[in-house]
């Protein structure tokens, strides 16, 4: 049987081998602290990559900043850390499909990227803005991979993992990107294809936080950068302006993702005065917004004077001038129009010749445009599926103090976090992302649990069956502060309570409507790996010491919680129906109906083997050495062998 590795995914060694694949002459083998290791040659490669030869370092467009080389690094790196299951903390632990995660970021991330890699819908982060105030993470960029795997380089000098970063500092900006970096390029990894980022920001960052999302995710990829207003009574700056809005930053994965649509408002809606047998409508001008490269959209219309009509008139295409020819002249009370906009540059009609033909009598007409000239229009219908959204978000539902500070503080009282962000804000951005009805929803900047609200919010509103994962560094509260003295020791005990709450809100509220409603979540725990340091590194253990060692894995663990590092380690979705049940008196679970069978007890007997070879589960999972003899360790191939051959084995 196989080894499980029991650690995150080293990226290193992932696209070393996509470069061997593309290009095998550009990886060697190289001796690296004393030991044979495959490298890339950059210098052939670059060549490779190259149409000319490659000579020196070129000047060329490029963002960088002190440390970045490291922030790959850290990013690329693999941890032993694992999560840990709470199901005291949680709600509705077995039936439940969201997800509330504890721990650092950076780790959570890296223990999710082979488990959800590809698999988020919808990334929704509000980072610390860079205020010279806030906290942020502090990473330990000068240690090597080393020191990073042994500390995770997380903490500074104090041990704290989390610095105040003031303005004052020579490294105010640096410190600030070697953050965001590392967890928006582990993030990009985690989206689906047609998935979409969303991240709010203030002015602070907004020009290098926007820099970094283009390197990561392309600027081609960039949807939009809205302003949302979200505190209409303004806020005093070092400039002199009241600052009323922030940013939301959307990027795409690939060119595969499209946008969501938001509701019409009362504003928009009143547009459509108009109305005939098939609807309200409003008229459009029939002349393109944006030119294509289509010149077969460019044709003369023939239109009445008195503007009482219009018609196409009789012509052909010259292939050569890929243009149409008229074949007769106008009569004295016609004009003829062409898509020509306010500046004279030729656009296209909105619609083919044959479409025109199809639809004059019931969508076409003729009105005056603001220069008192007869030009043909459309019937622009209103879609059920509401309309594109702007760039600039002004309802008085954004302010984050109305709908974020007040209705925090009329689920878990008063005073408890500061600056939570609008729900209604955050239900927008997800409707924008395209979160589908059964959209996965990440945030690992969790903080008030916004996110997980406006996503249940949203299911009841819609039906949908959206999941979330929360990721929040449980940061300690100040002793003073109004959160401490209600009870509250960290920030994530209150983002578990004001889902606890608003989730029974919601239900109540609803009532019927949201019966099958989701309002539970897992809490999962970031630690150390369960393993034992001779799991990893057993060529460092002499075998005198191996008659101390009993087992691999540490004592405190209990058998959940290795059945989570497992899920971790093979890619089951943490959300996983898991089922417990006995089999001759041993523990065993079973994942999602079967596809993973698990047993992390010792004696294992062959009737506890054979019962579990029968129910052909894709994975078989148990301690290495947990065999009650040897017979049984020797009948256990054979066993599987006969009742379940394609069942993928493997061992602690």
């Amino acid at each position: 049987m196989d080894k499980m590795k029991m650690h995150s995914v080293n990226k290193v060694d992932e696209n070393v081998e996509k470069i061997a694949r593309l290009f095998p002459n550009c990886v060697t083998e190289s001796l690296v602290d004393g030991k044979l290791t495959r490298v890339v040659d950059f210098d052939m490669l670059r060549q490779e990559l190259s149409s000319f030869v490659v000579e020196g370092r070129e000047e060329r467009y490029q963002f960088t900043w002190p440390d970045k080389k490291k922030s790959v690094l850290l990013a690329n790196a693999p941890i032993n850390k694992t999560l840990r299951p709470s199901r005291e903390e949680s709600v509705n632990f077995d039936k439940t499909e969201n997800l509330y995660i504890e721990g650092d970021n950076l780790e959570v991330l890296k223990l999710l990227q082979e488990t959800y890699l590809g698999k988020i819908d919808v990334i929704y982060i509000d980072p610390p803005y860079n205020t010279g105030r806030n906290l942020i993470y502090k990473n330990n960029f000068a240690s090597n991979a080393d020191d990073y795997l042994a500390n995770s380089g997380q903490l500074d000098n104090e041990g704290n993992l989390l610095v105040s970063n003031t303005e004052s500092n020579g490294r105010f900006h640096t410190d600030w990107l070697n953050m965001i970096y590392t967890r928006l390029k582990i993030a990009k990894q985690l989206l689906k294809e047609s998935g979409i980022l969303v991240l709010t920001i203030d002015d602070c960052e907004i020009q290098t936080v926007t820099m970094v999302l283009n390197e990561i995710f392309g600027e081609q990829n960039h949807f939009g950068t809205v302003i949302i207003k979200n505190n209409p009574q303004g806020r005093s700056s070092v400039t002199g302006f009241q600052i009323s809005h922030e940013y939301a930053l959307f990027f795409a994965k690939s060119p595969d993702a499209t946008l969501g649509k938001l509701p019409r408002n009362e504003e928009q809606i009143s547009r459509y005065k108009e109305k005939d047998d098939y609807g309200p409508f409003e008229w459009r001008n029939f002349r393109a917004q944006y030119s294509t490269e289509s010149p077969k959209m460019v044709y003369p219309i023939f239109v009445k004077c008195d503007g009482s009509d219009f018609r196409i008139p009789q012509m052909k295409w010259n292939e050569q001038l890929k243009k149409y020819v008229l074949l007769e002249e106008k009569a004295d009370d016609e004009i003829i129009s062409l898509p020509v906009d306010e500046t004279g540059r030729t656009r296209t009609w909105k619609w083919s010749i044959e479409t025109v033909n199809k639809v004059k009598s019931t969508d076409m007409g003729v009105r005056k445009d603001r220069g008192g000239i007869p030009t043909v229009y459309y019937k622009g219908r209103m879609n059920d599926d509401g309309m594109q959204p702007y760039t600039v978000w002004d309802k008085p539902e954004y302010s984050s103090s109305t709908f974020g500070a007040n209705l925090l503080s009329d689920i878990i009282g008063k005073g408890i976090f500061s600056y939570p962000k609008s729900l209604f804000a955050v239900i927008d951005s997800l409707k924008v992302a395209n979160a589908s009805n059964d959209a996965i929803v990440l945030d690992f900047f969790s903080g008030s649990a916004s996110t997980a609200h406006a996503t249940m919010q949203l299911n009841v509103e819609d039906g949908g069956h959206r999941k979330f994962i929360m990721v929040q560094l449980p940061e300690e509260t100040d002793e003073k502060s109004e959160a401490y003295k209600a009870g509250y020791k960290n920030i994530c005990e209150i983002g578990k309570e004001r889902i606890r709450r608003a989730g029974k809100k919601i239900v109540d509220e609803a009532g019927l409507t949201a019966q099958n409603l989701d309002i539970g979540f897992r809490v999962l725990k970031c630690d150390s790996s369960n393993m034992k340091d001779v799991y990893y590194n057993p060529s460092e253990y002499t075998p005198s010491l191996f008659s101390s060692i009993t087992d691999n894995i540490k004592d405190d663990r209990t058998p959940e919680d290795l059945l989570f590092q497992v899920m971790l380690d093979l890619g089951i979705l943490l959300s996983s129906k898991i089922e417990e049940t006995a089999i001759a008196g041993k523990k065993v679970f079973s994942v999602a109906d079967g596809y993973l069978i698990a047993c992390f007890d010792v004696n294992i007997t062959d009737e506890t083997i054979k019962e579990i070879a029968q129910k052909k589960p894709y994975y078989f999972v148990m301690r290495d050495g947990g065999y009650a003899s040897d017979s049984v360790a020797t009948n256990f191939d054979q066993i599987f062998a006969a009742y379940s051959p394609t069942t993928i084995r493997k061992v602690l």
